[in-house]
C-alpha cells in the first residue's frame, strides 16, 4: 500500500465518490430519454426503476458500519467498486426493464458502501484536525462525477450502452487503485476516548426532526434527478445532446454547496434550510416553465445543484453534531431518510407525469417543497424553536443542550466534538501511536 498525504487522500476519495455517486447513481437521469426510447419504458416504469438505487442504498447503508469494522477499509472500498462496475456493466447490456432495474439496484449498493469505507480509511490515515477539509473535498466528488458525465451526453447522446460500458471500466480502474492506496484497517479510535454517552430524549427528538426534513428534501428533489432531461426533451424539444449542459450546471453549482452548508451551520441552520428548500422548489417550476430555453434551463439547474448540495451538506453537519461519538449513526440516518424520500418520490412523479404531464407533476412537487420550507423553524439548528416550545409545555423534558459557540461550528468543529474525554470535553488530537483499533 502506498501512503497518501491528507490532501492526496481527499482527492483520491473524491475520485472514487465521483464514480460511485456521480456516475453510478445520479447520472442515470441524463440517459433516461435515450434509454426510455430504446427499451420502450413508460414514465411510471422509469420512476419505479429510478427508485431502486435509493432503496438498495438504504439497505447497504444499514450494514456498511458493521462491514467496515469486519472487513476493513480496503476490502469494503474494493468490494464497493466491484459492485459498482458490475452494476454499470449490467446497465450497459440491458435489453429489458428487469435487467435495467437490476443494474441500477446494484449501483445503489455501491454508493451505500463506498463512503463508510472511505471514512474508515480517513480515520486511520488523516489527522483529526483535517477531517472537515478532507470530508468536504470527498463530498465534492459527487459534483465532479456529474460534470464528467456531461461530455458523454453532449457527444454520445444515443450511445448510452457504450457510455455505461466506459463507466464500468472507470469503476474497474477505481477498484485497482483502491487496493493500492486504501489501508486494510477498521476505523481508528484514540485509546483515551470515552465511550459515547447515552442518547437523550432531546437528541432523539432532534434526530427524528432532522430525518423527516431530509426525507422531505429527498422527495421534493426526485423529479429533477430523474426527469429533468426528459422534460427538456419532451416539453421543450431540446436536442438530447444538449441536456448534458443541465447536469454540467448542477455539478458546477453543487461545488459551492460545501461552502454554503458550512456557513449555514455557523449562522442559522433553520433559516438556511428554508431558503434552500425554496430555491429547490423554484428550480422545479423554472425548468417546467421554460424547458425550450437552454440558458434558463441551465440557470434552473444551477439553482437546483446549489440548493441540493447545500442541504445534504447541512444535514451531514447537523447529524454529526447531534450525536457525539456516533459517526455510524448521526450523519447516516438523515442520508438514509433522504434516499428513502427519493425512493418514494420517484414512482410518484412517474405516475403524475403519465397522468397529468411534466408541468403539473413538477409544480406539485414544488408546492410540497414550499410547504416544508415554511415549517423549517422546527429544524434542529442552533435556534431551536421547536425545542423551546417543548420545554415550555413539559417540565419532564431534560434541559436543552448549550449550542456551540460561533467559532466552534462548521464541519471541522462537528468532527472535533465527536470524541470526548471522561469529563465530556472534546478530546485533544492524539498522537498516532496512542491510537487503537476497536
Amino acid at each position: 500500500m502506498k501512503t497518501l498525504s491528507s490532501i492526496g487522500f481527499a482527492l483520491f476519495g473524491a475520485a472514487l465518490i465521483a464514480i460511485s455517486y456521480g456516475l453510478a447513481r445520479f447520472a442515470f437521469g441524463l440517459y433516461v430519454p435515450a434509454i426510455s426510447a430504446d427499451l420502450a419504458l413508460s414514465s411510471y416504469l422509469v420512476g419505479v426503476i429510478g427508485a431502486l438505487p435509493f432503496i438498495s442504498f438504504v439497505l447497504a447503508t444499514l450494514v456498511a458500519p458493521f462491514a467496515a469494522d469486519r472487513f476493513g477499509a480496503r476490502n469494503l472500498t474494493v468490494l464497493s467498486g466491484l459492485i459498482g462496475a458490475t452494476g454499470l456493466g449490467v446497465i450497459s447490456q440491458s435489453t429489458s426493464a428487469w435487467m435495467l432495474g437490476t443494474g441500477v439496484f446494484i449501483c445503489g449498493i455501491c454508493t451505500g458502501l463506498m463512503m463508510p469505507g472511505l471514512t474508515a480509511a480517513m480515520q486511520a490515515l488523516v489527522s483529526r484536525t483535517m477531517h472537515g477539509r478532507v470530508s468536504s473535498i470527498m463530498n465534492a466528488g459527487t459534483s465532479v462525477g456529474i460534470i464528467v458525465a456531461v461530455p458523454t451526453v453532449v457527444f454520445l447522446a444515443d450511445a448510452w450502452r457504450f457510455t455505461y460500458s466506459s463507466f464500468a471500466v472507470l469503476a474497474g480502474v477505481g477498484v485497482v487503485s483502491a487496493w493500492y492506496f486504501i489501508p486494510s484497517v477498521s476505523r481508528v479510535v484514540p485509546a483515551n476516548a470515552a465511550p459515547p454517552p447515552p442518547i437523550t430524549r432531546l437528541q432523539w427528538s432532534r434526530l427524528i426532526r432532522l430525518s423527516l426534513f431530509a426525507f422531505a428534501m429527498g422527495f421534493v428533489s426526485s423529479p429533477y434527478w430523474l426527469f429533468a432531461p426528459d422534460l427538456a426533451v419532451t416539453l421543450g424539444a431540446l436536442p438530447a445532446n444538449q441536456t448534458g449542459w443541465l447536469w454540467f450546471a448542477v455539478g458546477v453549482a453543487g461545488l459551492g454547496g460545501a461552502v454554503v452548508s458550512d456557513l449555514a451551520d455557523r449562522n442559522n441552520p433553520p433559516i438556511t434550510q428554508a431558503l434552500m428548500l425554496m430555491m429547490l422548489s423554484s428550480s422545479l417550476v423554472l425548468l417546467a416553465a421554460s424547458p425550450s430555453q437552454l440558458a434558463l434551463a441551465m440557470f434552473s439547474a444551477m439553482v437546483f445543484g446549489l440548493a441540493y448540495m447545500s442541504l445534504t451538506g447541512l444535514y451531514l453537519m447537523t447529524g454529526i453534531r447531534l450525536l457525539p461519538g456516533r459517526l455510524s449513526m448521526g450523519p447516516v440516518l438523515p442520508f438514509m431518510a433522504c434516499a428513502l424520500g427519493q425512493a418514494v418520490g420517484s414512482p410518484v412523479v412517474g405516475l403524475l407525469v403519465d397522468s397529468t404531464g411534466y408541468a403539473y407533476a413538477f409544480s406539485i412537487f414544488a408546492v410540497v417543497g414550499i410547504v416544508i420550507a415554511i415549517i423549517s423553524p422546527a429544524y434542529p439548528g442552533h435556534i431551536d424553536y421547536w425545542a423551546d416550545l417543548v420545554e415550555e409545555s413539559t417540565e419532564e423534558e431534560p434541559p436543552q443542550e448549550e449550542p456551540l459557540a460561533a467559532e466552534e461550528t462548521g464541519l471541522q468543529a462537528a468532527y472535533d466534538h465527536q470524541l470526548l474525554d471522561e469529563n465530556g470535553d472534546p478530546l485533544e488530537e492524539p498522537d498516532a501511536k496512542e491510537a487503537s483499533v476497536p
